[in-house]
């Protein structure tokens, strides 16, 4: 009796000096009675794998397709050698403590089923469940690291045995067998996992809550596959029910998140709540950022008197992301982008880099021809999974910029520290907002909001997530980008530090098809010079221009580059 009031003593003074999440009628608190606002990143790429991560999407969508594609190449030895190494580099201690330091206090840890427990047709016996190391060791090992950093862990069942819907990239679901709805003996598993990793976690207060099913999709009567139109939903929320009621056999303490059909937004025929300490997650992509676009999760809040909680958001230009938090600011709700890493990345916080043995292996996988080497598709593989070290990724700082900073601060900050004399590269202009360190015409995507509206914002897909058209450049003399696509009134900032009151000569190197012109200005509008650019021709087609005695002040200068006609490329100016 005495062992058993000092181990409860230990746990409540464990949770009491902790930061343990509950619900508080529309909020979200820690065991202090604090609001606590999630501002999460999903871990998205790590335990699971979608084709557009790996730029296989054309013909490799589910991760299991994406195996069979590799083990095509360096058989399946070499496959799971592959993912042994790409599963030990995606996620580390490093990028936790990255993802601290940035300023996110969660992480949304989408797992697949298969890394805890074998699927049901690899069972021996019916009814029983093999658990695997491999899953709970990589969760083990991602809570230590979170909680020596002193965010939330969510865990995310985003692949359940056998799929929970027709998006078959999202949950790894292979239609050849029975999905989750389709088989009492997986939603029996799925049930089970959750009652295995909730009794494993019961006592970590670092852990933020059960995400229990990620974005059904799935026509149970309704006509569009993807769930949109159910209006019962009534297997889903008996299954997430059923979850529910295992979990708390063995941990009463946790936060509980539920999903709608449709990519989770769909709550129609919503039961009862049968939970006091739950909370509800949508989804929210390419559409508007306004009161509009979440009045029905507002609602939801509203009638049920529990928070609501953005599970997944991302994929989007830096302005899209800043009035998105600022929204969500505004109503208090918390979220989680996506993802944390993919191949060629720019709308995310790291960028995984490709090589050029990896496009080889994708140009054979989508079009075929002669067919690359076990061993040079190996090497290529493996050089792949060591790039995902966090080491070997580039850090876009314009992201997290735009995710914290810029949310409240219409200020503008280097991108880097100019210099003069030197060169300043096009690329490099100032971090901030849109109309504050840039000005681009086609800035953001909202085809879900307006069909009409599908942008690339960053036509060129290349270093930075603003709206400006970043491409790679072949110049010899370069940073390896150029800004093109550009339009008249379009303009771009630059922070330039000189040691005196100097005029200078400004070098502007340069591709126009047409005559052009364009000017500098200071950031208050005051002329320093306007330069005609001859036609060269073609774009990439580079020339360099002079223009004399630009006067710049002692310190800190703001500089504008403004340009007056369409299709003007920019390489750099030099300033000497």
């Amino acid at each position: 009796m005495k062992r058993a009031i000092l181990l409860s003593a230990l746990l409540l003074s464990q949770f009491g000096t902790s930061q343990l999440l509950k619900t508080s009628g529309q909020k979200i608190i820690n065991d202090k009675g604090e609001n606590i606002q999630l501002k999460g990143l999903g871990l998205g790429g790590w335990m699971l794998q979608e084709g557009y991560m790996l730029k296989t999407a054309d013909f490799a969508g589910p991760q299991y397709k994406i195996k069979e594609k590799i083990a095509e190449l360096i058989g399946e030895d070499g496959m799971h050698e592959f993912y042994k190494a790409y599963l030990k580099n995606g996620i580390t201690r490093q990028d936790i403590d990255f993802l601290a330091k940035a300023g996110f206090n969660s992480i949304r840890l989408p797992m697949h089923y298969n890394l805890y427990t074998l699927p049901i047709e690899k069972e021996s016996v019916k009814g029983k469940d093999t658990w695997l190391e491999e899953g709970f060791k990589m969760t083990d090992d991602l809570l230590k690291w979170c909680k020596d950093n002193k965010i939330y862990l969510i865990l995310d069942l985003h692949a359940a045995p056998g799929g929970q819907g027709n998006d078959a990239n999202i949950s790894d679901n292979d239609k050849t067998k029975p999905s989750l709805w389709e088989s009492e003996e997986n939603q029996r598993k799925t049930i089970a996992l959750w009652k295995k990793l909730a009794d494993r976690y019961k006592n970590e207060p670092w852990i933020g809550g059960y995400d229990i099913i990620n974005e059904p999709n799935i026509n149970f009567t309704g006509k569009n596959p993807n769930g949109i139109d159910e209006m019962s939903n009534a297997p889903l929320w008996k299954l997430q029910k059923e979850i529910t009621s295992a979990i708390r056999e063995v941990d009463q303490k946790h936060i509980i998140f539920i999903e709608g059909n449709g990519w989770g937004n769909n709550y129609n025929g919503l039961l009862p709540i049968w939970d006091q300490n739950m909370a509800f997650s949508f989804h929210k992509y390419w559409n508007d950022n306004d009161d509009k676009t979440i009045q029905f999760a507002l609602d939801l809040r509203e009638k049920h008197n529990i928070p609501i909680w953005l599970g997944e958001t991302g994929e989007n230009s830096n302005v899209w992301f800043t009035e998105l938090i600022q929204l969500l600011d505004k109503h208090n709700i918390g979220y989680a982008f996506w993802p944390m890493k993919k191949i060629d990345n720019i709308a995310g916080i790291t960028n995984v880099k490709t090589t050029p043995e990896y496009e080889k292996l994708l140009n054979y996988w989508k079009n075929g021809g002669e067919k690359p080497s076990k061993e040079y598709a190996k090497k290529a593989l493996m050089h792949i999974a060591d790039n995902y070290k966090f080491s070997n990724t580039e850090v876009k700082n314009d992201v997290i910029d735009a995710m914290f900073r810029q949310v409240t601060d219409d200020s503008t900050k280097p991108f880097k520290n100019h210099l003069v004399p030197g060169r300043v590269f096009a690329s490099e202009y100032d971090l901030g907002r849109l109309g504050s360190a840039y000005l681009d015409k086609d800035f953001i995507n909202l085809w879900v909001s307006d069909p009409a509206k599908r942008s690339e914002w960053n036509s060129g897909q290349q270093m930075r997530n603003d709206g400006v058209d970043i491409y790679s450049c072949t110049d010899t003399i370069t940073n390896q980008y150029y800004v093109g696509k550009t339009e008249a009134g379009e303009w771009l900032q630059y922070t330039v530090s000189s040691k005196a009151d100097k005029n200078y000569t400004f070098e502007i190197r340069y591709s126009s098809i047409n005559p052009s012109k364009i000017r500098f200005e200071n950031n208050s509008g005051k002329l320093l010079s306007t330069i005609s650019l001859p036609a060269t021709g073609k774009n990439e087609d580079w020339n360099t221009v002079s223009a004399k005695n630009i006067k710049l002040q002692k310190g800190e200068n703001k500089i504008r580059v403004i340009f007056e006609n369409d299709g003007v490329s920019l390489n750099y100016f030099e300033i000497k």
